[in-house]
Formats: C-alpha cells, sequence, structure tokens
C-alpha cells in the first residue's frame, strides 16, 4: 500500500503563483514591456524553485537559507508588482489579486522559517 502524501501548501502556491507570473510576463510582452516583466517572470518563478530545492536541503541550517532566498524573491516580486501597477501595466483588479497571493505566500514563508528555526533551537 502506498502512502498518501500530505499536501505541500507552499510547493502547490508557489507553483500555481509561477503560472500567473508566465501568464502575466506573456500579456506584459504582448504590451511592449520587456524590461520589468523579465525582472517578473525571474523572480516570480525562483521562488518556487527555491522551495522545491529546499525539499533536498542538505541540513537544517540549508533548509532555513533556501527558504529565506526565496522569501526575498518573494519580497522582490511584490516589488515588481508594484511597479508594474503603478506604472499602469496592470489594473487595479489584477494588481489585487496577485499581490493577495504573494503576500499569503510571503506570510507562509514567513511562518515556515520562524517554525524551523524555533525547532532548530528547541534541539539543540
Amino acid at each position: 500500500m502506498l502512502l498518501e502524501k500530505k499536501p505541500n501548501i507552499v510547493k502547490e502556491k508557489s507553483f500555481d503563483f509561477a503560472l500567473r507570473i508566465v501568464n502575466m510576463f506573456k500579456y506584459l510582452k504582448e504590451k511592449g514591456e520587456y524590461v520589468m516583466s523579465k525582472q517578473l517572470l525571474r523572480c516570480g518563478t525562483s521562488i518556487g524553485a527555491l522551495i522545491r530545492e529546499a525539499e533536498h536541503a542538505e541540513s537544517r541550517a540549508d533548509f532555513i537559507h533556501k527558504m529565506a532566498i526565496a522569501q526575498k524573491e518573494a519580497n522582490e516580486t511584490a516589488y515588481w508588482i508594484e511597479l508594474l501597477y503603478r506604472s499602469s501595466y496592470i489594473d487595479k483588479a489584477v494588481f489585487e489579486s496577485i499581490s493577495k497571493d504573494i503576500v499569503e505566500i510571503r506570510k507562509i514563508l514567513a511562518s515556515i522559517i520562524c517554525t524551523t528555526k524555533q525547532n532548530k533551537k528547541a534541539k539543540k
């Protein structure tokens, strides 16, 4: 009998978010915006990649480090999203929807990092 794997919420949400970013990149390219859209594509898709990388971290410290980098990429992604909104490349509805997603991912990452650090201290 195969063991059912627990859903990994941050992994799923970051992948779904990356798909949204890829679609936004395509949309922005059609509008003739290349510089900010490439920055957004890079950091917005790297969040999930770093989370996947953290799944096979070599140590708890390595796991925390990779998740912290994912958190930084999420923060940068939020910056580019706001800049695209304020420069009128995306409308308010798109901005609010995608901002809600990145805020949620950032909160989950912060919680994972904090909990892992606390558990690391407790094991000493």
